[in-house]
């Protein structure tokens, strides 16, 4: 097989090429590290014949040769980086995709669109299933995620309707897990960065808004199943058990051992309050459920994190 992975230094998508990699596939990474490292993929590049394009796919480089499968995952995903990144997220959404299309049209190529659990915006419905429309607001300051990802899903309908091209996709629920830079901006990396700093967690709002988090190598196995079936999706991609970020936030003080406290900020315009993913199509078709449960998913989370935490302490002990 041989693959291209657009965003594939990003979390979920270097996680992504490593199991892509394991399959023996020749895999290359387009990315424009607008919010990724690079050390981790050079990294991965030093032991694994990894082929790296340094571009952006909203204005693509000439790419050499066809491809089997082309999985699109780039985009800024916390909200912090794609309210700053506006522009850039709606144009992942359209020209990215427009791009990726193509490509995998002309080359016959299955191509895996990671859309998001934020295409049913605020939901007035939970569990959300595929076949609940959303609640969007489509000016709000976390529309321009929301849109992009909901123009891409009727992107790639369209195209598997007109040109027969090999679509697929899925739409993903909070994921978390090693390699989630701890600067990162989502709840989990800035619950445990705070705890491990001995700062105050920060929870937006009253803390009663539900999160349901999905282990990185859980959300993997189902990408890959995805892949590998013929289906079209959209399918649900994440954990169904359901807890408040209040609970979240008492969790990882107790992993951590962190005597920090939590401190309320005024509540997020637009922020769900309620997110839970309906996985029965996941299971039905390809056979995917999580499988691991979030303490421990948690607890390797925080070793991970606390090790980033002693690489800079280090470095900058050397630079003192």
């Amino acid at each position: 097989m041989r693959a291209l992975v657009t965003g594939g230094a990003g979390f979920l998508g270097l996680h992504l090429v490593r199991r892509l990699l394991d399959r023996g596939a020749d895999v290359v990474v387009l990315d424009n590290f607008c919010t990724s490292d690079r050390p981790p993929l050079e990294a991965l590049m030093a032991e694994q014949p990894v082929t790296l394009i340094e571009g952006d796919v909203s204005y693509p480089p000439r790419l050499e040769g066809p491809f089997d499968l082309i999985a699109h995952l780039a985009c800024p995903a916390s909200p912090e980086h794609y309210m700053r990144l506006g522009l850039e997220t709606l144009a992942v959404g359209s020209r990215g995709s427009e791009f990726v299309l193509d490509l995998a049209a002309n080359t016959g190529a299955r191509v895996l669109l990671a859309s998001t659990s934020e295409v049913y915006g605020d939901p007035a419905e939970s569990p959300q299933a595929e076949t609940y429309w959303g609640h969007v607001n489509p000016i709000g300051p976390r529309s321009v995620y929301d849109e992009a990802k909901r123009y891409s899903e009727a992107f790639f309908t369209e195209h598997r309707r007109r040109y027969a091209t090999n679509t697929a996709i899925v739409r993903i629920f909070n994921t978390y897990g090693p390699g989630l830079r701890p600067s990162d901006g989502r709840v989990v990396s800035n619950f445990i960065d705070q705890a491990l700093g001995g700062r105050d967690l920060t929870v937006y709002g009253d803390g009663l808004q539900t999160r349901s988090l999905c282990y990185v190598d859980d959300l993997v196995a189902g990408l890959l199943a995805m892949i590998d079936s013929d289906h079209p999706g959209p399918v649900n991609l994440g954990n169904p058990n359901e807890l408040t970020v209040s609970e979240l936030a008492k969790l990882v003080l107790r992993l951590t051992g962190s005597h920090s406290g939590v401190v309320h900020l005024p509540a997020q315009q637009d922020d769900p309050a309620q997110r839970c993913p309906d996985i029965g199509l996941a299971s039905r078709v390809l056979g995917w459920s999580p499988q691991v449960d979030l303490e421990t998913g948690l607890a390797r989370t925080i070793s991970w994190q606390q090790s980033q935490h002693a690489l800079l302490a280090n470095a900058l002990d050397e630079k003192g």
